[in-house]
């Protein structure tokens, strides 16, 4: 009996596999899809099937290629739902609870990226009663050398009280505004990943057409396993060199931590600072750090304080051999209490052992906060750290700045087919060292997903650099920030481009400001204009014009919205300078003069160029519209930016 059930058993199995029917992974319960537009559906079956789609008293009927893929057009839904799909061949499959609304896709890093239950009002948000039409999709990460046919299985997720905290913080509010004026289901595709360049969102056709591009696409290897294995040989060549006579895994690291002077021959690493900049790029794996700090008797009497910036991505930190804190989160500031009888007058050795499990790594932050406060003051830790690697992370696969197109392979090529009515965007922080080229390669971008989503009018619309670093370091040349802004604002040149600026809402010593509510609802307000919802542009005023009348320099607005004013009333107007000839840049008052700002300077007798909010942290400047939209960033001159000249891989 045994040997005839076994058989049968594999027999209906076989039959089972054979007649399996699969949407794509991009479709599940509870999503949005398109309204108004062709509703494209696809997904895998047995070879030379039927099958019948259904939806939404919609139907269309497709025979399964002898590549086991099948992909079927139904006739475009209004708004509305919930309704049922159901694919129906040798098997059915059913998915509930479908809507047919707006679908918006996220692109960018970090900060579009950004959970809402870690933004200012998260906690709140989180709470509060939800609109059940909003839906959220995480796409998961990954990068590939190839096109994917499919993202990682993933669900959606609808908005309820205590279900919307990972959702992305400025996609959630930029939905939650949209459904306020349209009331309709909204439908995030949520593709961000946290510091991935420019580069990488782009197609390999469109890196192909770029000459600082195509040289690395080539070079790229078969497949994922491959490019693993070569990134795996190229890293350990890279710290045999970095760390020359100090093999990888060849000694007792737990010895690291002791009171001694045990790393002399360690190659150093400045900090605050991540080590990717310092000769160990790509390096994911644990890399310790150490420290000797001479301390007088007055300084190591009693406890003290370890202020450790932010470590990227986990920590375990030792004094004197004496285990005194650890933790991971590479967002998360670090401040361990250091026990009295912990410190010493004379020599001390602070060691830390750093994970990194993807990303940057290493002692980041501001200089400030890298400090041991002890019982006689402050004293700096900044500088030379003694560092060496333990040991790497094996590569699972590509990330996505590991060369062009790999984020884009992995994450953006499964969507193509997908309906979406525009795409929000948020990236830059990571191109900052290049922004000049970043002009030309966000208009590439923008074109190319046009391109792959089949709309040459989808509107693209993009938040410009938030505030960042310390106002002490600003000046108004030469800063990455704001010449990456600079090039942010060039891609509206590009018809259906809209741009929310965030230079007033940032953070000195945060990369990541937490108030995501304003930003998503700028973004809001920049898509209600440009699909017919809002007469008025939301994208602050615009520079017209601008000219010297001898000694004072005019500049001429327009989309002022009742007119130019500060933030608040009857402060001075701040973040303008004026150069003359010599292009050298002075501070200049300034003064209201209608839909006109005129300016002036002691320093500059003749001036031809004016600057506004050109600046890495130009949180002072406070120029607004009649609506309270800032005025963006602008330059009348057309000098060379510091960034000119540097581009991918050079």
């Amino acid at each position: 009996m045994k040997q005839t059930v076994l058989p049968l058993i594999l027999a209906l199995l076989a039959a089972t596999a054979q007649a399996e029917v699969r949407l794509s992974e991009v479709f599940g319960e509870h999503m949005v899809l398109q309204r108004d537009r062709p509703l494209r559906l696809w997904g895998q079956a047995t070879p030379g099937q039927s099958l019948t789609v259904t939806l939404g008293g919609r139907e269309a009927t497709t025979r399964v290629g002898a590549d086991g893929r099948w992909r079927v057009q139904l006739d475009p839904l209004p708004a509305g739902g919930p309704h049922r799909l159901q694919v129906t061949g040798d098997q059915t499959v059913t998915l509930e609870d479908v809507l047919i609304g707006d679908v918006w896709l996220l692109g960018g890093q970090s900060n579009m990226e950004w959970p809402l239950a870690q933004s200012d009002t998260g906690p709140q948000e989180v709470a509060s009663p939800q609109d059940a039409r909003l839906r959220h999709l995480r796409v998961p990460l990954r990068a590939s050398v190839r096109p994917e046919a499919e993202i990682a299985p993933a669900p959606w997720v609808v908005a309820e009280p205590g279900r919307v905290g990972e959702f992305s913080a400025v996609g959630y509010h930029f939905a939650r505004r949209m459904q306020a004026v349209q009331g309709i289901p909204i439908g995030l595709i949520d593709t961000a990943w946290g510091g991935s360049m420019l580069e990488t969102w782009m197609s390999r056709a469109a890196a192909l057409r770029d000459a600082d591009l195509a040289p690395a696409v080539r070079a790229l290897p078969a497949d994922n396993a491959a490019f693993s294995a070569a990134l795996g040989q190229r890293l350990q060549q890279r710290v045999a060199a970095w760390q020359p006579g100090l093999p990888l895994n060849a000694s007792d690291a737990s010895g690291w931590s002791a009171a001694a002077d045990l790393d002399q021959k360690w190659p150093t690493l400045q900090a605050p600072g991540v080590w990717e900049g310092q000769g160990l790029a790509d390096l994911d794996g644990i890399v310790w750090m150490r420290k000797r700090i001479e301390l007088t008797a007055a300084q190591a009497a009693g406890a003290a304080e370890l202020h450790l910036a932010k470590v990227d991505d986990c920590d375990e930190v030792w004094i004197n051999g004496q285990r005194i804190g650890g933790q991971c989160g590479w967002e998360l500031s670090r401040r361990y209490a250091v026990p009295a009888g912990t410190l010493r007058a004379g020599a001390n050795w602070i060691a830390v052992r750093v994970t990194d499990t993807g990303g940057g790594g290493g002692i980041y932050g501001d200089a400030a906060d890298l400090r041991l406060d002890t019982a006689a003051g402050p004293v700096t830790l900044v500088g030379a750290w003694r560092a060496r690697v333990e040991k790497l992370a094996p590569a699972a696969g590509p990330v996505a700045n590991n060369a062009p197109a790999l984020g884009h392979n992995g994450l953006i090529a499964p969507l193509q087919g997908l309906s979406v009515r525009g795409v929000l965007w948020y990236q830059g922080e990571e191109n900052a060292g290049r922004a000049a080229a970043y002009a030309d390669g966000f208009k590439r971008l923008i074109q190319d997903w046009r391109q792959q989503f089949g709309d040459p009018d989808l509107p693209f619309l993009f938040v410009q650099l938030a505030a960042w670093r310390p106002l002490a370091d600003n000046r108004p040349d030469g800063n990455g920030f704001a010449e990456l802004r600079g090039s942010q604002a060039a891609a509206l040149a590009l018809p259906h481009t809209g741009m929310a600026t965030a230079i007033d809402i940032g953070d000195a010593i945060d990369i990541h400001p937490r108030n995501k509510r304003t930003v998503g609802e700028r973004l809001a307000a920049v898509a209600m204009h440009e699909l017919g919802l809002r007469d008025a542009p939301a994208m602050g005023p615009r520079l017209i014009g601008g000219q010297a009348r001898g000694a004072e320099f005019e500049l001429r607005f327009d989309r002022t919205e009742g007119g130019l004013r500060t933030t608040r009333a009857g402060e001075p107007l701040r973040g303008f300078y004026l150069a003359g000839a010599d292009r050298r840049w002075a501070p200049a008052q300034a003064r209201f003069d209608g839909d006109r700002i005129v300016l002036r300077s002691d320093a500059v007798a003749a001036p031809v160029a004016a600057r506004y909010a050109w600046v890495d942290n130009p949180g002072e400047a406070n120029i607004v519209g009649g609506d309270g939209l800032p005025l963006p960033p602008l330059r009348t001159d057309d000098w060379p930016l510091a960034s000119a000249g540097r581009r991918y891989g050079r």
